[in-house]
């Protein structure tokens, strides 16, 4: 019964101390989580925070969807290399869906401005991430949808091979424009 009642002893504290490690590693991660939350919230309501590179996922993704918003394009791409390595495929295909819905805005608007021939490389930078997207998430049907119209916009045809004859021209003749439907110059 004595050494029962010697073991209580240390045995108590080292069960108190235990509770207590486990408290405060909870008490640690709950307010990271908060920590986030705020972060999150913060950028949702328009207030530009800096976001470190070892912040979590989806406060990497508030921050690329802020950028996106403002188009702050160059700023953002950090963030889509980032996150289109994440280990979550559902996070990583939205963000590469949002990179590429924020080139083809940028692209529309330079098309409605008439600059079609500036608006080509946006559409094909959108088509890229797009199907990083879909690569990562098959089945997303926004990125199908979305990689439809960006392929109908701008039209992807294969290069002609050059053999080494000299019949074929180094630079083959473009036989359309590459908008469909936006002809140019008198006719």
């Amino acid at each position: 019964m004595r050494a029962a009642t010697l073991l209580r002893g240390p045995a108590l504290w080292l069960l108190m101390a235990g509770a207590l490690a486990l408290g405060l590693r909870e008490g640690a991660v709950w307010w990271g989580l908060e920590t986030d939350n705020r972060t999150i919230a913060a950028l949702r309501s328009g207030h530009d925070l800096i976001v470190g590179p070892d912040a979590a996922d989806a406060v990497a993704y508030a921050r690329l969807d802020f950028l996106l918003f403002r188009d702050r394009l160059d700023e953002a791409e950090p963030f889509v290399e980032r996150l289109a390595r994440s280990r979550d495929d559902g996070l990583a295909a939205e963000a590469l869906l949002a990179a590429g819905n924020a080139r083809m805005r940028r692209a529309i608007d330079l098309v409605e401005a008439g600059r079609i021939d500036d608006a080509i490389p946006f559409v094909g930078l959108a088509k890229r991430r797009y199907m990083e997207g879909l690569r990562r998430r098959p089945g997303h049907w926004s990125l199908k949808y979305d990689l439809d119209v960006a392929m109908r916009l701008v039209r992807d045809f294969p290069e002609l091979e050059v053999t080494g004859d000299d019949d074929v021209p180094a630079t083959p003749k473009k036989l359309w424009t590459e908008l469909p439907g936006l002809p140019k110059g008198l006719p």
